[in-house]
């Protein structure tokens, strides 16, 4: 059994990366435990572990006392004495109290021990190089699923993938190879748990890097995503070399670039649309592909009013009005779309009202100036 354990302490520093002294250290704390467990609970003990021969040894810690109340803890002074002359009252004795079957209890707490440690060693060591991989993609294969989950097999660990985070209308079948964003990892008691995600805008993001060098180098930079996971999503890309056309770059040649992260994302319809420093030339950019005649801001808030060609009102409000409410989360204006003609009408309108107030204004003017004559008089 010392020969096994020596050797099973050596093989765990060397291919666990375990410190051989905390794990001895443990086991001297799982001794104590058992010894007082098979063979008194009063008594202060402690163990000795010989790094050099695997023994295991247990002492008995007692004070000198005058008078001994508790024989367990406690050694007369006359008793120490002739252990050695120079104790005194106050001073502790260690006797070794190390049974004859204890051997056997030994070997059992340090295979358990060693078992926990190992398992803690490994959790730590998945935590630690997936919680690296967190805000990344990767790729997984698809093991099973049950209500609340799609399991993806990452290679050392089985990430999950909640019906939140899946792609509406996916189907995921056991053995399917998917790309997933890996969005949050936590360390719970029952080891590593790592959050996966296909509907997250940042998945997006990673796939642009990915399939775009100009992306990944940062000649072109993505700076805001909206995204309709499954449907469709907006992307606005900038570049600050004027040789560079961002939208371009990212289409790609016959469209090739863009139409991989397409067929990766089963068919996402996928605009990209050039960001301008300018609000009103980035709202109409983000209507593509409507066409925009005007946009008027509200002072007050962050919102805006889009005029749009009347046979256009449809295309920018988009079906079920998705291509205006990803324009909004895209560019972080609220915008409220209106046709040409009703936008002239209460143009109209309101000149008549804003015309009307003047008329009203010179006759009141005018009354009060006749009032005025009238009292001179």
């Amino acid at each position: 059994m010392n020969k096994e354990m020596l050797g099973a302490l050596d093989a765990l520093e060397t291919e666990k990366g375990i410190s051989k002294a905390i794990v001895i250290e443990a086991l001297e704390a799982a001794m104590i435990s058992a010894y007082k467990r098979h063979y008194g609970q009063a008594q202060n003990v402690e163990v000795e572990f010989d790094e050099k021969k695997g023994d295991v040894h247990i002492f008995s810690v007692k004070e000198v006392t005058e008078e001994v109340m508790d024989s367990q803890l406690e050694v007369s002074l006359e008793e120490a004495v002739k252990v050695n002359p120079a104790y005194e009252i106050g001073d502790t004795i260690r006797f070794e109290v190390t049974p004859k079957d204890f051997g056997r209890i030994a070997a059992q707490t340090a295979k358990q021990v060693i078992l926990q440690r190992v398992r803690e060693a490994e959790r730590s060591i998945i935590y630690n190089e997936f919680s690296e991989y967190e805000n990344e993609i990767m790729q997984g294969i698809v093991e099973r699923q049950d209500s609340r989950y799609i399991y993806v097999n990452l290679g050392k660990i089985e990430a999950v993938l909640s019906k939140h985070d899946q792609i509406p209308n996916e189907v995921y079948q056991p053995f399917d190879r998917i790309k997933v964003y890996i969005h949050k990892v936590e360390n719970t008691s029952k080891g590593p748990q790592v959050y996966v995600s296909r509907s997250h805008p940042d998945l997006l993001k990673r796939l642009f890097e990915q399939e775009i060098p100009e992306v990944y180098d940062g000649d072109v930079e993505i700076v805001s995503i909206a995204r309709e996971a499954g449907d469709r999503a907006k992307v606005a890309v900038k570049s600050e070399n004027p040789d560079i056309d961002p939208v371009g770059t990212c289409v790609g040649p016959k469209g090739q670039r863009v139409q991989a992260i397409v067929n990766e994302l089963k068919g996402e319809n996928m605009d990209i649309v050039e960001w301008n420093e300018d609000p009103a030339v980035f709202i109409a950019n983000a209507l593509n592909p409507a066409q925009v005649v005007d946009v008027v801001f509200d002072e007050t808030q962050r919102a805006c009013t889009v005029v749009v060609p009347d046979f256009q009102l449809s295309l920018a409000i988009g079906k079920r009005g998705q291509n205006a409410r990803l324009a909004a989360k895209l560019t972080g204006f609220k915008i409220d779309i209106k046709p040409e003609s009703e936008w002239e009408t209460l143009k109209a309108e309101q000149n008549t009202q804003e015309s009307e107030n003047v008329d009203v204004e010179e006759a009141m003017t005018f009354v009060a100036v006749e009032e005025v004559e009238n009292t001179e008089e």
